[in-house]
């Protein structure tokens, strides 16, 4: 009894502690600060947790690797994620170099050690976002599942495209266009 006593009272002295320095301000909210290596581990197995219990029962559809599919989400990629996920060829974006945490390069391939849920785990970041993180809910801004779809069968293909692929894909696809929202870009072809 006195040790789950004691166990109890250093629980609340740390929480106490810990909110007295939360509430006045000694928490680093800076995205040039770095979070120390046990928060930056907590917050990603937190965030890994999380996706693999939300995406468990997506089912991908069977064609990601349709060129139709691919083709309409290169539009979509380039119009809003090369700036912060980058291209083939291209290291940094002015965007980019400013986020914390930096976002992954989605021009290279993975290297999570789980990819057999890959598929689910970029269409639910794509239409729900990450908190804290930078990364969109683009389904509030209007992108149905099938759009999210076409820009997850893109990301797929993109390790594998060479700077000139990912240039025809873009200047073939309709650009920036999902459910019946078309936005005037020239195919999202940003200055990197």
């Amino acid at each position: 009894m006195r040790k789950t006593l004691i166990g109890l009272a250093l629980i609340g002295t740390g929480l106490i502690t810990g909110g007295t320095l939360v509430h006045a301000g000694f928490v680093d909210v800076a995205a040039d600060s770095p979070h120390s290596g046990i928060v930056l581990n907590l917050i990603t197995w937190v965030r890994d947790r999380a996706l693999a219990r939300q995406t468990r029962d997506i089912v991908p559809p069977t064609d990601l690797t349709d060129a139709g599919r691919i083709q309409r989400g290169a539009g979509n990629y380039a119009a809003m994620c090369a700036g912060c996920h980058l291209i083939p060829g291209v290291q940094k974006s002015e965007i980019r170099q400013g986020l914390y945490p930096q976002p992954p390069n989605l021009s290279l391939a993975p290297t999570a050690d789980d990819l057999s849920r890959l598929d689910a785990r970029r269409f639910w970041i794509i239409k729900h976002g990450i908190k804290a993180s930078g990364m969109p809910a683009w389904a509030q801004g209007g992108m149905g599942d099938g759009a999210i779809w076409d820009l997850t069968a893109f990301l797929k293909a993109l390790p594998s495209l060479s700077s000139e692929e990912y240039r025809q894909l873009v200047a073939g696809s309709d650009g920036h266009v999902h459910e019946g929202m078309a936005h005037d870009h020239e195919h999202g072809d940003h200055a990197h």
